[in-house]
Parts: structure tokens; sequence; C-alpha cells
């Protein structure tokens, strides 16, 4: 048996602080400055961590190694398993040569680089986060602009920064419904509160996006684009999260600001088309010249795989359904019974060998169980891969090609994955040994600072986790106790763990991973998280600001 203690070293709590941030500091490191493959970044700060849990937390040796193999298991399934068909998805959609009426479709709307940013990255991600997360909507959007012709590394970096809008409410609002449980209190207080912090990022989002892209002169040149994305996006966020609840603010937010920006675009152009450095126009317009005309038939056949899979992705996420999926319906639908028999088949949850129930909550007291999660028909993958399957008989492809660019895909992001799996392993090191536990109660030591620094918590714990779900898991009632002792409502306090972990995504190495793997950039994660780590510090500042004003300030916007 193992209890965490969040003292371990010199029974003091600032210095086991310092030695549990070492494995975070060696990540940032080994990426932005040594610039090191993602894979041996990955690998080695796992190592670390290792070392510092048996050694610094006195974490048995069985105990770190089974816990590490645990978020091993975790980063196949269900992370690495969307990568794959995401990118599957994609390569068919190119291997039929679908993906150039794709982009002639895209181009009908609009040439202008920065207007289709707005649409993918922002809206369609924004979509797919609702209704998958887990990184589908990074991978997805990415692989699209780089097909549009956007630099693989622009492409990755502006999916990350766009992905932050969405996250809080990603994958049918999890993250918000799962910090009821350990708190009491009530999913729709939190999702007003996050409701009335988030639209403000999100109104915002699209304008540095272009700022970020081609600068404050060409970003102003499309401001009324801008704040038809923005504002319809924000607006329908605040209103769906306040009167709705946390299940559809992404998926509503997204169709919304999706379609109001193609309408707008069908009657609003900007004055000059910006296109990047490198791309001559002669050369552009020879080519729009030359381009064939595709009927709306041919376009409807071109998108469809993406349609069936919003189809797919969407049905996956419906909770009751889902609850089947993965084997646990309790309810009297036949079909939803039938569904239940087969998630149970594809269910497995063996115990973690040398780590189920061996270690104690040094918070609780509490025994943690620990299983090997492998719910492989719920998996959002799984929705991906029949996506893919009907898109082989729509696009008429043979099954020794489709497998073949399976396996093609595969052996692309093999490196990515194995980069994910340590990552992962590494996360799940942390939260054993209690490393995580113990940065968080220094933060909540900052007293009446705390309502600023509540949102660094949320930030921390999604780039440890890469999920801000699991942020707010971990985070979700030392928030709640801590605001309780320094007269903050414990409702803001949640919200701002939320708010603040999405900016965090965007750093997150599992997100850095996911993003270079879906343009093709293995062994470039250090390029991309240098992008990233600058806008990601900005955006989490803003955070804290509106916090700590809401809390002293403005306190009549808390539910």
């Amino acid at each position: 048996m193992f209890t965490q203690n969040f003292t371990a070293v010199g029974d003091n709590l600032a210095l086991t602080a310092i030695v549990a941030i070492i494995p975070i500091l060696y990540f940032f490191w080994a990426l932005a400055i040594k610039k090191m493959k993602g894979h041996v970044a990955g690998l080695t700060t796992l190592l670390i961590a290792l070392v510092i849990a048996v050694i610094a937390f006195k974490v048995p040796i069985g105990t770190a190694i089974m816990s590490a193999s645990q978020g091993a298991v975790y980063g196949i399934v269900p992370i690495g398993w969307i990568i794959i068909t995401s990118v599957f998805l994609y390569k068919l959609t190119v291997k039929t040569g679908q993906f150039n009426i794709i982009r002639s479709s895209v181009l009908s709307i609009t040439e202008d680089r920065r207007l289709q940013a707005l649409l993918i990255a922002f809206s369609f991600g924004a979509f797919l986060e609702g209704a998958a997360g887990f990184g589908a909507p990074v991978a997805i959007s990415a692989a699209l602009l780089v097909g549009l012709g956007f630099n693989p590394l622009y492409a990755a970096g502006i999916c990350l920064l766009a992905n932050t809008a969405p996250v809080a409410f990603g994958a049918i609002g999890i993250p918000i419904t799962a910090m009821e449980g350990p708190t009491g209190i009530p999913a729709m207080e939190i999702s007003k509160m996050v409701g009335r912090q988030l639209p403000f990022i999100s109104v915002f989002i699209p304008f540095y996006l272009v700022v970020v892209m081609a600068g404050f002169k060409k970003a102003w040149e499309v401001m009324p684009a801008i704040l038809v994305s923005g504002v319809s996006f924000a607006l329908t966020q605040y209103l769906s999260s306040n009167f709705i609840g946390p299940e559809l603010p992404d998926v509503l937010s997204a169709l919304v600001s999706l379609f109001a920006l193609a309408i707008f675009l069908k009657f609003w152009k900007p004055k000059t088309i910006y296109r990047f450095k490198g791309e001559d126009e002669n050369v552009v317009n020879r080519a729009k010249a030359t381009e064939v005309s595709y009927s709306g038939g041919q376009i409807f056949k071109a998108w469809s795989p993406f349609l069936i899979l919003t189809g797919f992705i969407s049905l996956w996420g419906v909770p009751t359904l889902k609850t089947a999926l993965t084997g646990h319906y309790e309810g009297a639908n036949i079909l939803l019974k039938g569904i239940n028999y087969l998630g149970q088949a594809f269910t497995f949850m063996p115990e973690v060998p040398f780590l189920h129930n061996k270690v104690i909550d040094g918070s609780t007291g509490e025994a943690i169980a620990a299983f090997y999660k492998l719910e492989l028909l719920g998996a959002a993958g799984t929705a991906i891969l029949l996506s893919a399957i009907v898109t082989k008989y729509i696009l008429k492809i043979s099954w020794r090609d489709w497998v073949s660019v399976l396996g093609e895909t595969i052996a692309e992001i093999k490196y990515p994955l194995l980069t994910i799996c340590a990552v992962v392993g590494y996360a799940y090191i942390t939260n054993v040994s209690g490393m995580s536990t113990t940065l968080g109660m220094v933060l909540a030591k900052t007293g009446d600072l705390f309502p600023f620094f509540a949102p660094v918590l949320g930030w921390i714990g999604v780039f440890i986790t890469g999920s801000d779900t699991s942020a707010n898991l971990l985070f979700a009632k030392l928030q709640q106790v801590t605001a309780s002792g320094i007269g903050m409502d414990p409702v803001l306090a949640l919200a701002a763990n939320s708010s603040g972990g999405v900016t965090g995504k965007m750093i997150s190495p599992q997100s850095i991973a996911v993003a270079a793997a879906a343009v093709g950039l293995a062994g470039k994660e250090s390029e991309l998280i240098r992008f990233t780590v600058k806008h990601s510090i900005f955006l989490l500042l803003l955070i804290c600001l509106l916090t700590f004003l809401q809390h002293n300030v403005f306190s009549w916007m808390i539910p």
C-alpha cells in the first residue's frame, strides 16, 4: 500500500512542489529549447517522473510503473485511436481525389486565407470539439487546412489556438458535468458561470487568430467577418450554457457561427484577398482559371465523408446511446438494450496489477480504484472508423486500397503515438504520486490572490493531463474547499478551473503530439510548442484577470 504524501520532500509543501514541477520544466526545456523530437522528450520526461515518484515521493516502483502503463493504454484508446481514424478518413478523400473538390468548394466561399481559418479552424473545429473532443477537432481541421494549402506548422498552431473557445463544453459537456460528482454543485450552475466567462474569450479568439496569422492591419480589413463569426458564437454559447445546459453550447455555437459566416460571405467580400507569402497571385489565378467547375452533387459527395463523420460522432455523443455503447445502459428500450449487449462484449475493464486499490488518496483517505479502461465500441475513434467504412462504399474505393491507406496512416504516425503514450503515462504517474495535487495546494495558499490564480490550477491540470475533464476532476474539490475558506464563491472557482484549463490545451504534450501527427510534423513538436506557448500564457492571464474582477468587482455576474 502507498499513501500519498503532499509534503514528501523534507516535510515541506513548497520544497515538495519544487521537486514535483521538475518534469514539467524539463519537458518545456526539451521541446522548446533543446528541440528534441516529441517521442524522445516524452519518453525522457516519463523516465524523470518515474525516478522522482519513486525516490522523492516514495511510490513503490511496481506501482509507479503500472500507473504509467495505465496511462499508456489510455493513450492508445481513446486518444491514439481517434488520431489514427481521423487522419485515415482525411487520407481516403485525398486518395480518391475528392479532397480537390472539397478544396474547390471552400475556395468558392472565399479564397481569403483569414476567412478559411475562421470557417474551418474556429467554427468547424468547435463543432467537432463539442461532438467528440479528445483530439479529433485539431486532427481533422488541421488536416483540412493543410489540404487547402496552409503551411503545416501554421495549420496545426492555428487549430490549437482556435480550439481554446470550445474546450470547456467539449464532448457534449463532459468537463462541466464531471465536476458535479466530487463537489455536489449542480452542473447547470457551473455551466452558467462558465457561460459568463468563456464568451468573452470566444468573441476575442477569431480576431486574435487573424492577428496571429496576418497582423493587426490585415485583421482590421476583415473585421465585419470576424465580428459575425465571434459574436454569433459567443452569444449562442452564453444563451445555451445559461438556459439549456452544458451539453450543447459547442455544437449550437459552432453551427450558428459556421452558417452565419458562410451566409455573410455571400453578400460581403474583403477588399483584398489575403494569401500567404509563398503564394504567387498569378499562379493562383492561372490555377483558378483552369479549375474544373463542380456540380452540387459532386460537392455533396466530396463532403459526404465529413458529413457522415458528423452524424456518427453526434450519435456517439448522445448520453443514453454512449451509455449503451460502453455497456452500462440499464433502461428498458429494446434497441438500446441490444446495443448494450454489444457494448459489453467490446468493453474491457481489467484491474491494473499492483495499482488497483493499492494507493490511498492523501486528501480523503480512500483507496483509489485503477482499471485499464478499454471501451472499444464507445470510443469516438470507432465512430470515425465506421464513417471510413461507409465512405469506402460512397467513394467506391476497393478494400485493398482502403486497407493500404490505413496501413500508410499507421506507419506515418507511429512516433506521435509513442509520444502520446509516454506523456499520458507521465500524467498518470503525477496523479498517483500526488505531484499534481501538491502543485495545486501551493496555489491554494495564495490567500486573497487566489481568485487570480484559480485558473492557473486548471491550466496546470490540462497541461499535465491533456484534458479539461481530467483537470476538473483533479482540482474541483480543492478549488471548492479553498474558495469557501477565503470567501470566494465556489461556483466561480470551479468555472475558473475549467476556463483556465482551456488555455492550457494548446500546449499540452498530448495536444501537441496530436496536431503534429495530423499535419505530418512528427519530430518537429518543438516548433509547435514554441508557436503556441506565448498565446497560451496571454489568454490564461486574461482569464485570471476576468476571474479576479468577477470576484471583487463584478460579483453580480455569479449565478
